[in-house]
């Protein structure tokens, strides 16, 4: 069986994706990953094949893995500083037209892929749709890395905006913003599908929903009431952790071990991850920070060690805290393992999983820009006293039943059909 993963080129995606396939290669299928010309060679190195394509016409220069991604969010950190409502012009809607673009652009170079490897099962995990996908007629399978209130429901507050789920202040203003601002992109965006041989696409919606196989990842402890079921082909994974690649040795010295990582994209904001550093720097534990891709631009105080790349699978399990962005990946990777986290959202989806944690006691939200030490200090002491009781259990359950390994089983189902 050849089973195509086509994740978005973000790392978190990827490694999702990255866990299915691992499990899905040790039942002796064929994995290939169609990846962005600045991945190449970085899934071949974990054993699978690789089939390259471009989102847009290539560089002058070299780049690195996701290096336009990066770029954007350095260029555009000013506008994290704003209300979600007013991201939603200046951030949300510039992301969505450059997804849409790459969408556009890579067409036909997907459904050659597509042709060249005969697929049993596609496997996406994008929140754009890509119109190969569907034309090639074949099965394929939807994966949303991302928090469901992607998937929407009246009864939920709107996608991207960190609103409470118990007050609905600002709810319908902010979906009236939203539908303002994108449903002239989206149309559009629809109607190219609709050209290219794929279905028109839901209303304000920028990806289909597969009629075969729909997974999510969020833990049951995290999820929303909703009002309106999901439809039959949905699945809830839970978590999708893949196996550490490499060994890792915890720093030594006193104190309670605390990881810090907001992501590839958010530590390229230098000025906050410093800020941030000189916070933590005033306490007595030890801290292990992921450095990103400015990662010569960041002075690590003396009770801190770090990198650009860290093998997160492998730290978490030994982590008595996590302060992140709130990526989905991270978010479930590390109730998966059983650690609280304190939250400074950025962009897109990471105010909706900082304000869920903070609902749901698993975790303490804090105003990315604006926290003041003695705040962040307390949110520290607070988790690493047991103020995330339900963080243990969560745990115990989810590496019990790996969402990795069911994943592979209900493509495999799906493939055979």
């Amino acid at each position: 069986m050849t089973v195509v993963f086509f994740p978005e080129g973000a790392f978190g995606p990827t490694n999702n994706c990255v866990g299915i396939g691992k499990v899905l290669l040790e039942r002796g299928e064929r994995v290939v990953f169609v990846v962005e010309e600045s991945f190449a060679g970085t899934l071949e190195a974990q054993g699978f094949e690789e089939a390259t394509m471009r989102l847009k016409p290539p560089p002058e220069v070299e780049e690195a893995p996701g290096q336009f991604w990066k770029d954007f969010v350095r260029d555009t950190a000013p506008e994290f500083r704003k209300p979600t409502i007013d991201q939603l012009e200046t951030f949300i809607l510039p992301v969505w037209q450059e997804l849409v673009d790459g969408a556009r652009y890579v067409d036909e170079r997907l459904a050659e892929i597509f042709d060249e490897l005969e697929p049993d099962v596609i496997v996406q995990d994008n929140v754009v749709g890509f119109p190969a996908v569907l034309a090639s007629g074949r099965p394929w399978v939807r994966i949303v890395s991302c928090n469901p209130l992607e998937l929407k429901d009246p009864a939920l507050p709107p996608v991207f905006s960190g609103y409470a789920s118990g007050d609905q202040t600002g709810w319908e203003a902010f979906r009236a913003r939203y539908r303002d601002l994108h449903e002239p992109l989206q149309r559009e965006f629809s109607a190219f599908c609709e050209e290219r041989g794929a279905p028109a696409l839901a209303e304000l919606e920028f990806v289909h929903e597969s009629p075969y196989l729909d997974l999510y990842l969020y833990p049951a402890e995290l999820d929303y009431e909703r009002s309106e079921p999901l439809a039959p082909v949905w699945r809830r994974l839970e978590s999708c952790v893949r196996s550490a690649e490499e060994a890792w040795e915890p720093p030594r010295g006193d104190g309670a071990l605390i990881y810090v990582s907001l992501g590839s994209l958010g530590s390229a904001d230098v000025e906050l991850m410093n800020r941030l550093v000189a916070a933590l720097a005033e306490t007595p534990h030890r801290y292990v920070v992921s450095e990103g891709p400015q990662h010569e631009l960041i002075e690590l105080a003396p009770n801190m060690t770090g990198a650009e790349f860290l093998p997160q699978p492998a730290i978490l399990p030994n982590a008595d805290l996590v302060i992140t962005h709130g990526g989905n990946n991270t978010v479930t990777e590390s109730i998966h393992f059983g650690v609280p986290m304190i939250v400074l959202p950025l962009f897109w989806d990471q105010y909706d999983n900082a304000q869920r944690l903070t609902e749901r006691g698993l975790g303490v939200r804090l105003p990315t820009y604006e926290f003041e030490d003695e705040e962040l200090h307390a949110a520290i002491d607070g988790l690493l006293a047991g103020k995330a009781p339900g963080v243990q259990g969560a745990s115990s359950r989810l590496q019990a039943n790996p969402g990795t390994v069911r994943a592979a089983g209900l493509i495999q189902e799906l493939a055979h059909a």
